[in-house]
């Protein structure tokens, strides 16, 4: 027998070669049940404290700065129009969010079921490639809601 086959898989809470304890599963589950917690917290506040209504929230920095829509911008009063289930709203508050939270959904879903599996998280969406991608369609974004042909895209 190897000493793989004897010390069990790498995802095991025993020890690993060098003597450390690999984190055991209920450990691995603590990010994705923070992030859950948080996404969820912020919702309810969302909900209750309404962001449509001046002086609940502070201003955008970028917006306060510059004058100019953040890719961010309107999120607040987008999540307040989800929550309140005004999918419609919440599409012209901020549409790239609204678009990308079925693709943060999925990323959060295989986060955790790889922490409960005890499996690393890998996904074709977190390549370099992708994600240099993404950040160029976030720039193109921010660009574009500020044009002023282009005001569809604008809180």
């Amino acid at each position: 027998m190897t000493d793989a086959a004897v010390q069990g898989p790498p995802h095991a809470s025993g020890p690993d070669p060098h003597g450390r304890r690999a984190p055991g599963r209920g450990r691995a589950l603590l990010g994705p049940l923070a992030v859950l917690a948080g996404v969820t917290a912020g919702a309810a506040l969302v909900a209750f404290v309404d962001p449509h209504e001046p002086g609940h929230y502070p201003t955008c920095p970028s917006l306060l700065l510059t004058g100019w829509y953040c890719p961010g911008c309107g999120g607040l009063r987008m999540a307040n129009s989800l929550v309140h289930g005004d999918l419609v709203q919440a599409f012209g508050m901020n549409p790239l969010v609204v678009l990308l939270l079925p693709v943060f959904g999925y990323l959060w879903a295989r986060w955790a079921l790889g922490a409960v599996r005890g499996v690393p998280m890998r996904s074709v969406l977190l390549r370099p490639r992708v994600l240099y991608a993404f950040l160029g369609v976030l720039v193109l974004y921010w660009i574009a809601r500020n044009l002023p042909f282009a005001q569809v895209l604008a809180p």
